[in-house]
C-alpha cells in the first residue's frame, strides 16, 4: 500500500512540473499546451543515511516472581557410577575377652578305635570258619593306648564310621581269603604260586554299632602254621567316625 502511494504522489508532482511551463508559456505566448507526458519509471531506493545518536536506556523492571510449582514425577533412576577407589584400611579393633580355659589332655579320649593281632596258634584254621587271633602286636604299649581285643576272631563295631581292615597270611601253593560283614561275604582274594607265599589284602567297609568284621579261610586254602617265618595278622581302625 505505500509503494503505490508513493508511485501516486510522484506522478502528480511531475504532472505539476509539466503543467507549469505550460501555464507560463500561454501566458506569455497565448499558445496551447501540450499534452503531459508519461510519468517516468520509479528511481532505485536511496543510500541508508547517519547512523543515529544512542537513545537514552530504558526504564529498569523489576522481574516478577511467580509462585513456586508443584514437584514433578519422580524421574528413572540413572546408571551406576564407575568404581570408587579402595578406601584407607581401618582401626584395628579391640581384642575380645579371654576365652575359657579348656580341659586337661586325655590321650584316651582321642583314641580311634582299632585292633592288630597275630595268630600262635599252630593248629590249621578249618575252613570256613572264622580265624582266632590270638596275641598283640604291641603288648609292651599303655594300656590305656592299646587296640581292642577280638572276640574268637571278630571284630564287633562300637563306634560307628568308615574302618579299613588288611590281612596278611602264610600258605603254600594256594590260598583263597573271605572278610566277611556279618554273614555277608564282602570280599574274597586267592593267591597261587609253586612254593610259600605271603598273601594280603584289604578292604574299607561302613560300619554300624553292633556289626562285625571276620576273617575266614575258604577249602582253596592251605595256610601253614609249624613253620617259624609263617605270620598271620589281621588289621583294623577307623578311618572316621560318621553321624
Amino acid at each position: 500500500m505505500a509503494s503505490q502511494w508513493l508511485i501516486c504522489s510522484t506522478s502528480v508532482l511531475l504532472l505539476l512540473v509539466h503543467v507549469c511551463p505550460v501555464v507560463t508559456q500561454m501566458s506569455c505566448s497565448g499558445g496551447v499546451p501540450g499534452i503531459p507526458g508519461i510519468p517516468g519509471v520509479h528511481g532505485p531506493n536511496g543510500k541508508d543515511g547517519p547512523r543515529g545518536e544512542k537513545g537514552d536506556p530504558g526504564e529498569a523492571a523489576e522481574p516478577i516472581r511467580g509462585k513456586k510449582g508443584s514437584p514433578g514425577l519422580r524421574g528413572p533412576p540413572g546408571r551406576p557410577g564407575l568404581k570408587g577407589d579402595m578406601g584407607l584400611p581401618g582401626l584395628g579393633g579391640y581384642p575380645g575377652r579371654p576365652g575359657e580355659k579348656g580341659s586337661a589332655f586325655n590321650p584316651s579320649n582321642e583314641l580311634k578305635p582299632f585292633f592288630s593281632l597275630k595268630r600262635l596258634i599252630p593248629q590249621i584254621p578249618e575252613s570256613d570258619t572264622t580265624i582266632d587271633f590270638d596275641s598283640e602286636i604291641l603288648p609292651s604299649l599303655d594300656r590305656q593306648l592299646q587296640g581292642l581285643s577280638l572276640a574268637n576272631g571278630t571284630f564287633t563295631c562300637v563306634t560307628k564310621g568308615v574302618y579299613f581292615f588288611s590281612y596278611h597270611i602264610s600258605a603254600k601253593s594256594r590260598v583263597c581269603m573271605e572278610l566277611k560283614k556279618g554273614s555277608d561275604s564282602h570280599m574274597v582274594m586267592c593267591d597261587f604260586t609253586e612254593g610259600f607265599l605271603v598273601t594280603s589284602g584289604s578292604a574299607v567297609l561302613e560300619l554300624e554299632v553292633g556289626d562285625t568284621v571276620s576273617l575266614q579261610a575258604t577249602r582253596h586254602a592251605n595256610i601253614v602254621t609249624n613253620y617259624a617265618i609263617t605270620s598271620h595278622i589281621f588289621t583294623g581302625f577307623l578311618v572316621f567316625p560318621t553321624a
